[in-house]
């Protein structure tokens, strides 16, 4: 059974599957009695014995989330690809972001390299289950053990770096990787997969320095991304999620240009926050599109947390999770397709890289110093080296006898990339892309039945982008030079030339006011000492500044960690809130348990 053998190609939303030895159409009926998914449409091997024709392995799908699939049988002899696409452009092998390929005697899982959906394994006794959602997976698992590895990858990066996933036995397969199953009629057991990688982010050899050169490329290679992204619209209106940044700004002109009904989205924090709205009312008015601002209050933020943690599958705990969630709530209401700015950070070095730089620089004067890959893994802001304090004693062997450093080793691969700039945009598209943003994005969307596209998640874009001198993309102190040159004629010049700020999502100042006693409710003590991993008072010690340097707007930070984390126990594993203790200052009025705080920390 050759791959180049015409395979019959199934596009879906959601999918869970199986393959392998002795399981049958059962197994389907034990997925969908369990109310995991609605199917759509069940695929299975033809009826009969896989084994009578020489083929060891039989298998099944259900798929889920869109019509023009029916119930059907497939011939043992063809091959079947199930494939899903984050913007529902999918309709082959080369446009899905995640695809499954069904043989008798071969399995393979594949995702793209941007990391724009998901795709979970299970071996499970001589079967493997495949699935487009973490949780339908979890629910076929007798043992629903939390694996360490992945907490502690949590606390370093507000994500679970790949393959892990917060239960042991669930693999998540890794962003432009291929695993392969095969099976001969003489195998009785299934063995390990083999794996490969099917794209690599590396600089050319030859770097274009010409700015001009680059200049007329670059603008061709965004037109031709916007193009291929909207050939399936016809007259209906589109969103864009318009943050006032640089990069949702030029999606949205790009969408203008190309004649689309736009209608914009942003979000409105209140004069807590850092507020980037205004920003984005100037571009709005500069492209004439209306534009829609969407309240992110301490109220609306709450009452979201738990439909959030459901919608995002595995636990995501950056700030802007929730308010995301909002945004895509308040665009569903007028428009299926929404667009982002998504990408364009990671492929034009948008993030402050000069800290690294001179991080790199220094390390070569003084060897002693942290390793590079140390300085990068600082770059998280997280919770990387406060084990002690966040730990409970029972888990933090195992936690010490891990190295973070080891998730981030191939994204930071100086042998595809010398050149230092090149070599942080690979981490970044590899690291803080495909496993947080990309894939978050992605489920935010669904959650709510929209199409999601990232112009700038686009290959032939990409690839230009490492063909370009580092010197294009980081003129003097100007990151994103090249891009910026593109579009200053697109865009005002305040939009264009601005420092980056980054969402200002004012999580120390809700913290401490509307959200305090939140605090009291999901971290609390008791809560904590019976799941047996945070330290019970560890958001005690946060708020009163007694963990290591965290200040400011990290406070928010770490405590939106956590406490994310706790929601997402209770959303996805049914984790139960226990009665609360009252050892903490969360249960007081903000001021008075604050000022509590203060006093402890003076005398004590």
């Amino acid at each position: 059974m050759g791959e180049g053998q015409s395979a019959i190609v199934l596009p879906t939303q959601q999918f869970i599957g199986f393959w392998g030895i002795g399981v049958a159409r059962s197994a389907l009926d034990t997925v969908i009695e369990l109310g995991l998914i609605e199917p759509f449409a069940i695929i299975q091997s033809g009826s009969g014995s896989n084994q009578d024709e020489g083929l060891p392995a039989s298998w099944g799908v259900v798929l889920g989330g869109m019509q023009g699939q029916s119930d059907r049988d497939i011939p043992n002899h063809t091959p079947v690809v199930v494939g899903t696409s984050a913007s529902g452009l999918g309709v082959d092998t080369a446009s899905f972001d995640a695809v499954v390929r069904l043989e008798g005697n071969r399995l393979r899982l594949q995702r793209d390299p941007f990391g724009r959906f998901p795709l979970y394994w299970l071996h499970q006794e001589q079967v493997i289950w495949f699935s487009s959602r973490w949780q339908w997976l979890v629910a076929l698992r007798s043992q629903q053990n939390i694996d360490l590895a992945a907490v502690y990858g949590y606390a370093c990066f507000s994500y679970i770096p790949t393959p892990l996933t917060p239960v042991a036995g669930i693999a998540n397969l890794p962003a432009a990787t291929r695993h392969t199953w095969t099976l001969s009629p003489s195998q009785a057991t299934l063995s390990p997969p083999t794996s490969e990688p099917t794209w690599q982010w590396q600089e050319t050899p030859h770097q274009m320095i010409d700015e001009v050169t680059a200049i007329a490329q670059l603008r061709s290679r965004l037109q031709q991304s916007i193009q291929s992204q909207i050939s399936d619209l016809q007259d209906e209106p589109v969103g864009v999620f318009l943050s006032g940044g640089l990069d949702s700004s030029i999606v949205a002109a790009l969408l203008v240009q190309s004649g689309l009904k736009v209608r914009a989205y942003t979000l409105d924090f209140g004069e807590a926050g850092i507020s980037e709205a205004a920003y984005a009312e100037h571009v709005a008015a500069h492209l004439n599109i209306p534009l829609v601002r969407v309240d992110a209050t301490p109220r609306q933020i709450r009452r979201a947390l738990i439909p959030t943690a459901q919608a995002l599958d595995l636990p995501f705990g950056d700030s802007v999770t929730v308010p995301l969630y909002l945004l895509g709530a308040a665009a569903r209401q007028e428009v299926s397709v929404v667009f982002n700015g998504e990408g364009g950070d990671q492929l034009f070095a948008g993030w402050t890289n000069k800290p690294l730089i001179a991080a790199e620089i220094y390390q070569a004067e003084q060897p002693q110093a942290d390793s590079f890959t140390q300085q990068y893994l600082r770059t998280f802001h997280r919770l990387w080296g406060y084990e002690p304090e966040l730990f409970q004693p029972q888990v933090l062997p195992v936690i010490q006898s891990l190295n973070p450093c080891a998730w981030l080793q191939t994204a930071i691969d100086q042998e595809r990339c010398p050149s230092l700039l090149h070599r942080l945009r690979r981490a970044t598209l590899m690291l803080k892309g495909a496993q947080n943003i990309q894939p978050r994005a992605t489920h935010l969307g669904l959650a709510h039945g929209l199409k999601v596209r990232s112009p700038f998640c686009a290959l032939p874009l990409a690839t230009w982008a490492f063909q370009v001198s580092s010197e294009l993309h980081l003129r003097g102190s100007c990151e994103k030079y090249i891009l910026k040159r593109v579009v200053e004629d697109w865009l005002p010049a305040e939009i264009v030339w601005r420092t980056k700020r980054g969402m200002g999502v004012p999580l120390t100042t809700w913290c401490f006011h509307e959200l305090w006693h939140d605090l009291g409710t999901w971290l609390n003590p008791a809560q904590l000492q019976q799941d047996g991993i945070w330290q019970p008072q560890i958001a005690n010690r946060i708020v009163t500044g007694q963990l290591g340097t965290i200040q400011g707007r990290r406070i928010g930070e770490c405590l939106w960690l956590l406490l994310m984390w706790q929601v997402w126990q209770q959303a996805a594993l049914g984790v139960p809130l226990r009665s609360p203790s009252f050892n903490h200052p969360f249960w007081l009025p903000a001021p008075i348990g604050q000022l509590y705080c203060r006093l402890r920390k003076q005398f004590y």
